[in-house]
């Protein structure tokens, strides 16, 4: 079903009729596609305070980081190494910033590896999941034409799995909307773009963005969710989500374009609802065990659990506070594997 005149569609596969939502949006750097963001680094120039890798509301230090990585690793083969990196880490990160590059060199001597690691795939800073690294420059192009090949013949090479407040209308479906770049003061941020011109798209000014999803399982109005990317683009997944009317859990950057009225969700204008906090009712609140003030430390529950490669998936297991999350709202029964 497309929303009217927005260039927004959520597409149905089962149940009783698709929510559609649109209009325009925000923007900033990703979180399930693997694009690269504008020149300046992962989106804004400062980092939110909730971004921080931590221990469930308390900030790790680089060592104490470095350590979770190196117990975090899930597969390591010829020259590819794979671990699953905590949420709020960045891959790049500002100068002076803790981040996942910054942190390879001494990960590489903890493990004794003989070559220097470079980035092949990972999920953006909010997210979790898995890293793939490489030490040899030709496995890594091999691997990022697979990828390329994969996407263009229409498979989706990578899935993520996301707990949302709030439950689709559909037990699967599509979601399709324009996306782009657009700088807003000292910040670039990404905007959801109504109904995309073909020349904007051919120019690469706007990109077309596909994601499917499933729904997994449900419990007291949230629901465990499978996405599939089809696309890459920053910050697609949360964005997607939002306009599925069901933010994901954690995610204090465009939960508020999603309002309600006696419990019926809608798609708020982006000028009528700035960024802050995500907003959840007491009794949610009560099931996670958080108080308001812990709210704010609230990672993204979004996840990047299985990658498709050559010889075969990759899978990395959710961290403790998204598997802590699942215990408490009745979802660890739907998580797949």
């Amino acid at each position: 079903m497309a929303a009217g005149g927005t260039g927004v569609r959520v597409l149905a596969r089962a149940g009783h009729g698709a929510r559609a939502a649109g209009s325009a949006g925000a923007r900033v750097a990703e979180g399930g596609g693997g694009a690269v963001p504008p020149p300046g680094g992962e989106g804004p120039t400062r980092a939110p305070p909730h971004s921080t890798p931590r221990r469930w509301g308390r900030p790790l230090g680089p060592e104490e980081t470095l350590g979770l990585l190196e117990a975090s690793v899930v597969h390591r083969e010829g020259a590819l190494l794979a671990l699953s990196k905590p949420p709020g880490l960045p891959v790049l990160g500002h100068p002076g910033e803790l981040s996942l590059a910054a942190l390879l060199p001494a990960l590489r001597r903890r493990l004794g590896l003989p070559v220097e690691l470079h980035v092949v795939k990972a999920p953006a800073r909010e997210c979790s999941g898995l890293v793939l690294l490489s030490g040899c420059h030709r496995a890594t192009e091999q691997l990022q034409r697979f990828f390329t090949a994969a996407r263009r013949r229409g498979q989706y090479p990578t899935t993520y799995c996301a707990v949302t407040v709030g439950v689709p209308a559909e037990a699967e479906g599509e979601i399709r909307a324009g996306l782009c770049w657009q700088q807003q003061g000292d910040t670039a941020a990404v905007v959801l773009v109504p109904a995309p011109g073909r020349r904007s798209l051919a120019r690469k000014e706007v990109k077309s963005t596909l994601t499917r999803y499933r729904v997994l399982g449900t419990a007291g109005g949230c629901a465990l969710l499978q996405l599939q990317p089809r696309t890459a683009f920053p910050e697609q997944l949360p964005v997607h989500l939002m306009l599925l009317l069901c933010p994901a859990l954690g995610d204090h950057k465009h939960s508020s374009r999603v309002g309600r009225v006696l419990g019926v969700p809608f798609l708020l204008p982006p000028e009528a609802a700035p960024t802050r906090t995500q907003v959840l009712d007491e009794e949610l609140l009560r099931r996670l065990g958080l108080s308001p003030q812990q709210l704010r430390r609230l990672p993204l529950h979004l996840h990047l659990q299985r990658l498709e490669l050559p010889q075969g998936p990759l899978c990395a297991p959710p961290p403790p506070p998204f598997l802590r999350t699942l215990r408490r709202l009745g979802l660890s029964g739907h998580w797949e594997t």
